[in-house]
Order: C-alpha cells, then sequence, then structure tokens
C-alpha cells in the first residue's frame, strides 16, 4: 500500500483511521492470524458477532486495501441453485505506513536499489548512478504537477517561501540523512532536479544547502524556460 504521492498518502491515513474502530480492528486481527482466508460467517463465529455485522467491517476493511478478497465456492454443491461464491478475506499483501511528518524512507530505499543495480551492470561510479536514478524518479513523481511547488506538496515536502527563494519544511529522508548526510542529501538534491525538469522548470534553481529550512534544498527564484514538447 506504501506509495509516494499525496493521493496514496490520503488513501493510507484513511485505512489507519479505519482500524481505529475496535471491533473492526478485532476483525482485522481474526483475519490476519488466520492461514486461511475467512469468510462473513467464520469472522462473526469467532467474534461472536452478528454475520452482518462481520460482512460491514469486512467490506470497510476491504474498501481501504486493508484486505484482498477472493470469491469460493464453498461445500460440493455444483450446477443450478449452488448459489454465489462465497466472498473470503485475507490480509492484503500491501505494507501500511504512516509517517508524520512524511519520510519517504522506502522511496530512498528504491532509488539505492537501482543505483546498486546499475552500478554492478556497466561499472558506472555509484554516486553517479544514485544521482541518475534520483533524477529519473523525481521526474516520474513529478510529470502530472503543473509546477514544481505543486509537486513537492504532493509528496509532502511542504515548501514555503524565504525571501525570494523557497525551503523545504521537512526532509524527506531525515533519519537517514543524519546518519550518512553526503549522500542522501546528493540523492535528495537529485530529486528534486528532476522533478524540476519534468514540469519545465529549471533544475540550476536547485542548489544544496545545508542551512535552508529543515532540509538541504534551496529552490532560487523561478526562471521561465519552455517545455519541449515530447
Amino acid at each position: 500500500m506504501a506509495s509516494d504521492d499525496g493521493a496514496s498518502f490520503e488513501r493510507r491515513v484513511s485505512a489507519v483511521a479505519a482500524l481505529a474502530d475496535p471491533l473492526r480492528r478485532r476483525v482485522y486481527d481474526v483475519v490476519s492470524r488466520s492461514a486461511e482466508p475467512l469468510g462473513h460467517d467464520a469472522v462473526a463465529a469467532a467474534l461472536d458477532v452478528p454475520r452482518s455485522t462481520a460482512a460491514f467491517h469486512l467490506n470497510r476493511l476491504a474498501a481501504e486495501g486493508l484486505l484482498d478478497v477472493e470469491h469460493r465456492r464453498l461445500g460440493e454443491r455444483t450446477g443450478p441453485g449452488q448459489g454465489r461464491p462465497a466472498k473470503m478475506y485475507r490480509r492484503a499483501e500491501a505494507d501500511l505506513a504512516v509517517e508524520l511528518p512524511r519520510r519517504l524512507y522506502e522511496l530512498a530505499g528504491r532509488i539505492m536499489a537501482g543505483a546498486i543495480a546499475a552500478t554492478d551492470d556497466d561499472d558506472t561510479p555509484v554516486m553517479d548512478s544514485l544521482r541518475a536514478a534520483a533524477a529519473r524518479t523525481g521526474a516520474r513523481l513529478a510529470e502530472t504537477s503543473a509546477d514544481l511547488v505543486e509537486a513537492l506538496v504532493r509528496l509532502g515536502m511542504e515548501p514555503i517561501a524565504d525571501g525570494p527563494d523557497r525551503v523545504l519544511g521537512t526532509c524527506p529522508f531525515h533519519g537517514l540523512a543524519r546518519e550518512n548526510p553526503e549522500i542522501v542529501c546528493a540523492l535528495n538534491h537529485s530529486l528534486v532536479c528532476g522533478m524540476a525538469e519534468a514540469v519545465g522548470d529549471d533544475p540550476a534553481r536547485v542548489r544544496l544547502d545545508p542551512g535552508a529550512g529543515r532540509c538541504c534544498v534551496r529552490i532560487g527564484p523561478a526562471t521561465t524556460i519552455q517545455r519541449v514538447p515530447s
């Protein structure tokens, strides 16, 4: 379930909120502990609640992406009159994580893994591979945004005005940057440069500044350049 854009973050928050209901959380726990998918009747029996109540909470959990659903015919009866296949539920395979302020550690891991793979494939220096992988990722994340500020907001990086510049109100890789600032700040810089280029902005506006806001990136005043038609 984890992802990087703003819409996905909102979905994850909604999913976590769904577990605030004590009975719904018990329904989720029963399904999660089961080695096999469970249906409405099994969950209702396990929790001693009406079948309709179990069905309501199971369907809500499935709608939030917390449970996967499959349809299975129960029993040996076949042919006309066998009825509809039963809905069966199992814990979803996707991970669920919500961090405030938002962090993008999974994104950093994917970028680093891609950079290491590229280094093994063609002997490119690892930092060059890291910067290239981060720039490609930034371009992908920003490709549907109207401008750089919108792209940064959607990613939860909290761009705020600082005189004519913009700085970031949160570092998406804070924990990693504290331990390996040179590597992680280079990754972050290239990520934002890739975002800028994807929206037709000038990547030269993006520069490293360890004292900028709560992140290492400072974005200079806007310049106007034309998008190159694809």
